[in-house]
């Protein structure tokens, strides 16, 4: 046996996990194969497991298309000449260098480092390669179940595991912590300036009485803001802006870096806040425009005149050294108003009554952001959580759409139809165009009716999906309407999930491509609409 641990060995596990739709065994499959691992196999082991070809917060990419992998695969004959066996550490090493690909003739060079990986692979290698360079890994292992392992594999609890996930934000580091340290070393693990923390998060409400009656006290209300959540990491003049995916967006927003340096009044800090785009008017921009500069690291001063950015500051994690993120919520705020100016902070009001939320979250809207978010006041920040300490309360709006075809499920949702095609009625020529998918929203009840509901109406299949006829409708919920290229509406919803299936409604009661063009040009009374297209 090769000193390094071989692919095969983890495609052999990758099969046994897609075989398998039960959490213990998965658990036991990656513990075990875990302590058998070699030194530097365990943060990339990791990162495929959970689907990615590098870590979460890591800002490489390979930057190659499915048709290109496609083709390649197609090409590719298994070598006969070169008989060694890939290892883990290969693979690993050929990814970083396929990113590490520049200038000119670098599409051929790509192509050429993923076509000796594939022809050096077994078929098995080989299926799984492919998935792991789409991104389309479909083997069932979230996060958490490999946090669990993990925790299973170093004997230690898994609270343990995913503290310390939470505030480093890498999973494969926290693996080989664990496993070399046990609960020693991830006991040790503290918020580390320059190194992302998951943001915490907030449960979805449409209800300001419900909420405050739920938590039985005083709450703080912030606006919630229609836009990109950052993590500013500020010591001396050295600022870092990260994204709430960890990735470093420092160069695509400059304006924010020079707040950072000339606004907070601290040594030292970590910040947490929402960045947004405005227009003309002042308004905020729609969240598909503030992409636009996030997505942005190449001749980002030509857009920061066209999207100007403002940032809002609601949280403090680390401040001149010491860790925040045990104490309350209300005594973080007190520190936060020390070290910023007002116009940085959140709007924010804290109350009981429920009229006063309701008139908050009215005047969030009205002013062109999302809604509101409630925090209790003595709520400690917990990384990467999403528990019932902070809710997120906005109006919701509905469509009635038609499913016209499913994507058949992975993992825990093998032998489903569970992520479905949503489609508008178009009222000029009776047909029904496409506005998004979306897999969220149904009971598990709820998805085995559905996937015998739709194999009924079926028209035609490919090995993903299912197309069926117009006849199943779904009262959709949404967070924004979005112009998009990708769907021959022309709109995509953001965020959609299914709220209820509308059994007392026929396909030709379903909304319009009108009703959808209405909704998006009603988002602009409060918003400003960016008027120049920027390439």
């Amino acid at each position: 046996m090769t000193e390094q641990t071989t692919f095969l060995e983890l495609a052999q596990l990758f099969s046994a996990l897609e075989a398998t739709t039960k959490r213990n065994e998965k658990k036991a499959l990656i513990s075990s194969f875990l302590l058998q691992l070699r030194e530097g196999e365990v943060q990339p082991v990791l990162a495929f497991l959970t689907g990615r070809v590098f870590p979460e917060a890591d800002a490489r990419v390979l930057d190659v298309g499915g048709r290109t992998v496609w083709r390649l695969e197609r090409g590719v004959k298994q070598s006969l000449l070169d008989q060694t066996p890939l290892t883990i550490l290969n693979v690993s090493q050929l990814f970083h260098e396929v990113s590490q690909v520049r200038g000119k003739g670098s599409r051929r060079r790509k192509e050429d480092l993923i076509e000796r990986l594939l022809s050096q692979a077994t078929p098995l290698e080989r299926k799984y390669l492919i998935r792991l360079i789409l991104g389309e890994m479909r083997i069932g292992v979230v996060e958490g179940v490999a946090l669990d392992a993990t925790a299973d594999a170093a004997s230690v609890d898994s609270s343990l595991v995913r503290r310390a996930n939470m505030l480093m934000g890498d999973l494969g580091k926290v693996a080989e912590l664990a496993l070399s340290q046990g609960a020693a070393g991830l006991s040790r693990v503290q918020v580390t300036l320059f190194t992302p923390v998951k943001p915490m998060l907030a449960t979805m409400s449409y209800d300001v009485a419900e909420v405050l009656s739920a938590q039985g006290g005083r709450m703080g209300f912030e606006y919630k803001f229609d836009g990109a959540r950052v993590q500013i990491h500020l010591q001396g003049d050295e600022v870092k802006v990260f994204s709430r995916r960890l990735t470093d967006v420092t160069r695509s927003i400059p304006e924010v870096v020079d707040v950072a340096k000339t606004q907070i009044t601290a040594e030292a800090a970590l910040l947490d806040g929402e960045v947004i785009a405005y227009g003309a008017e002042g308004r905020p921009l729609p969240f598909q425009d503030l992409m636009r500069r996030f997505r942005r690291i190449h001749r980002v001063d030509t857009l920061t005149e066209t999207i100007p950015l403002k940032l809002y500051l609601f949280d403090v994690l680390h401040l001149n050294g010491e860790m925040l993120i045990d104490r309350p919520y209300q005594e973080r705020w007190r520190l936060l108003t020390k070290i910023c100016k007002p116009t940085l902070l959140a709007d924010r009001i804290v109350t009981d009554r429920v009229a006063e939320a309701q008139a908050f979250l009215n005047s969030a809207v009205k002013h062109g952001h999302e809604g509101i978010v409630a925090k209790t006041l003595n709520s400690r920040y917990t990384p990467g959580t999403r528990g019932k300490r902070w809710f997120k309360i906005k109006p919701v709006e509905t469509l009635d759409l038609v499913i016209t075809a499913a994507d058949w499920g992975y993992g825990r949702r093998t032998g489903w139809l569970s992520n479905y095609h949503l489609a508008a009625r178009n009222v000029e020529t009776g047909e029904y165009w496409s506005v998004g998918k979306t897999f969220k929203g149904l009971t598990d009840e709820e998805f085995r009716e559905m996937t015998c509901r739709l194999q009924q109406v079926k028209t035609r299949e490919t090995p993903h999906t299912v197309y069926v006829k117009p006849h199943i409708v779904v009262e959709v919920a949404f967070n924004e309407i979005q112009r998009s290229s990708q769907y021959p509406s022309r709109f995509a919803l953001r965020f959609a999930r299914i709220t209820r299936i509308r059994v007392d409604k026929r396909p030709e009661d379903a909304d319009t491509l009108h009703r959808l063009q209405a909704l998006y040009e009603q988002q602009f009374k409060y918003k400003s609409r960016l008027q120049l297209d920027v390439k």
